[in-house]
């Protein structure tokens, strides 16, 4: 594969197909097996035996998932390995004076002053002192970006970089990407979403099972053309809704109050139901109270006030196991934090959440595992969702993040639950698999459960749901159907202007 310098190039392919492997080794953090190839940057043998000799050689890199550390600020994790001290100059009148750089105060408040100007000149709004570990996942992701931002990398791998921003978003972080492409930088764009490669690459190569099927030209091809070199069949993008015969309610929320780790309100009274029958959309940015919401609903947070009930129980305060033994399954937006245990086995992660229970729990009062139904459910949900796998033995930390995201989803709705809480479902997913997990949240709703649907992606929310409720501020500034709006509408909810018309 050759990468011209200048261009922004496309790295597309399903789930294991090997792009982020490529461009882990590409930013030092794989060795390639094999004594043979090679990888030139500027025309130089370049040997790659960490991150750093990729930075130092001009590579940055935007990770799916991500390489921050949560206790730490903002600041500090975008300044860390390279801190910036005071009287900086003074250390580097010598090699041996570099040592004192050591020994000097970090610049904490010029540093965050830079993030600060980076942030806001990219449209990557972000509080430089704030905590990771009191950031949502998309808020998480805008630090990666200013990461790779500060370093002033030449190179530039952006893995899944668009995922969690909303349209208007991602326009404008393609903006900031043409301004890099014209100051002669280089971007690689690892990406499931055919629409960005369309609209920003200027040639796009294919994986399929670690092998190039090829490179285009971005004027001679399509999305179909593209989704088809990715899975060897054509791809169905829009799905043709299944009616379904709308129900009782299943999940309803009276005034729900919800506060985040930092004890401040993030979810401020609200009030909304999901019927049987039905998918509820919630659209917003992310940071403003979806994560805390869920979250809530499915057990995980305390509520400071309000009520949450499920087929009229009142689940309010209810544990993680009590909401999911009234019917409720949740597939959650942080896969890594909420949906696996990575040390444990592919089968094992299969069964997390029932393996308490029958069929998987055996022995006197249910004390032991049966390890045979184990393996045979995680036999037929690792074909059904077509994962792919060395053996279901394996850690689930040697997948790939789609493929890690299969294992969330085929868990969850395997159970047949009365109530999904889907969060960022498709996440990850390449074109073949996000068609499979919509046809089968469909399927279900057909079935009779009720589901709410939070994601990133507007034209999900508009394909999928029957409803759609915009959460701005942790509040719901309006509810529409898919035919009374448009994503430049709703867009416009997300990003507070509640004053908005059709005509706008």
């Amino acid at each position: 594969m050759k990468i011209k310098k200048g261009e922004v190039h496309g790295l597309l392919g399903e789930n294991g197909a090997g792009k982020s492997t490529l461009m882990h080794i590409l930013y030092g953090l794989l060795s390639k097996d094999s004594g043979s190839g090679s990888i030139k940057i500027n025309g130089e043998i370049a040997s790659l035996e960490s991150p750093q000799d990729a930075i130092a050689l001009g590579v940055g890199m935007v990770h799916q998932h991500f390489k921050l550390i949560p206790p730490l600020s903002v600041t500090e994790n975008v300044i860390l390995g390279s801190e910036p001290v005071k009287f900086e100059k003074i250390s580097l009148i010598s090699r041996a004076l570099r040592l004192l750089k050591l020994l000097l105060p970090i610049d904490i408040n010029g540093a965050a002053k830079k993030i600060s100007q980076i942030a806001k000149e990219n449209g990557l709004d972000i509080n430089p002192h704030a905590k990771i570990i009191d950031l949502p996942v998309g808020l998480q992701q805008r630090v990666e970006i200013i990461k790779t931002l500060y370093r002033e990398a030449e190179i530039l791998i952006l893995d899944e970089p668009t995922s969690v921003l909303t349209p208007q978003e991602v326009d404008e972080l393609f903006v900031t990407l043409q301004k890099f492409k014209e100051s002669g930088r280089t971007i690689i764009l690892i990406t499931h979403k055919l629409r960005e490669p369309m609209l920003l690459c200027d040639r796009i190569s294919v994986l399929r099972d670690g092998e190039l099927v090829g490179t285009v030209d971005r004027k001679d091809t399509s999305p179909e053309e593209l989704a088809k070199m990715m899975v060897g069949r054509p791809v169905v993008f829009e799905l043709e809704k299944i009616e379904s015969e709308i129900g009782e309610t299943v999940l309803s929320l009276e005034d729900v109050v919800v506060e985040d780790n930092r004890d401040l309100e993030k979810v401020k009274g609200i009030t909304l139901n999901v019927r049987a029958g039905e998918i509820l959309g919630i659209a917003g940015v992310q940071g403003n109270g979806q994560t805390e919401l869920v979250e809530a609903i499915a057990g995980l947070r305390k509520l400071k006030s309000g009520k949450i009930s499920v087929n009229g129980f009142d689940i309010t305060g209810g544990s993680a196991r009590f909401v999911r033994s009234k019917g409720v399954s949740h597939i959650p937006e942080d896969r890594h934090k909420r949906g696996l245990v990575l040390g444990f086995s592919i089968k094992e992660n299969l069964s997390l959440g029932q393996h308490h229970t029958s069929p998987f729990a055996t022995g006197p009062k249910d004390a032991l595992l049966d390890l045979y139904e184990m393996a045979t459910r995680s036999e037929v949900l690792v074909d059904q969702y077509s994962i792919k796998i060395q053996n279901i033995e394996a850690a689930v930390s040697t997948l790939s993040g789609g493929n890690q995201q299969k294992i969330v989803v085929a868990r969850e709705l395997a159970a047949f639950p009365k109530l999904i809480l889907a969060a960022q479902p498709t996440r990850g997913l390449d074109v073949g698999a996000t068609e499979y997990i919509r046809r089968v949240l469909l399927q279900r709703k057909a079935e009779g459960a009720a589901i709410l649907l939070i994601s990133a992606e507007l034209d999900e929310i508009r394909n999928l749901s029957d409803r759609i409720a915009v959460i701005y501020d942790g509040r719901i500034v309006t509810m529409k159907t898919p035919d009374e709006t448009t994503p430049e509408e709703l867009g416009l909810f997300m990003a507070g202007h509640t004053d908005v018309s059709m005509e706008v």
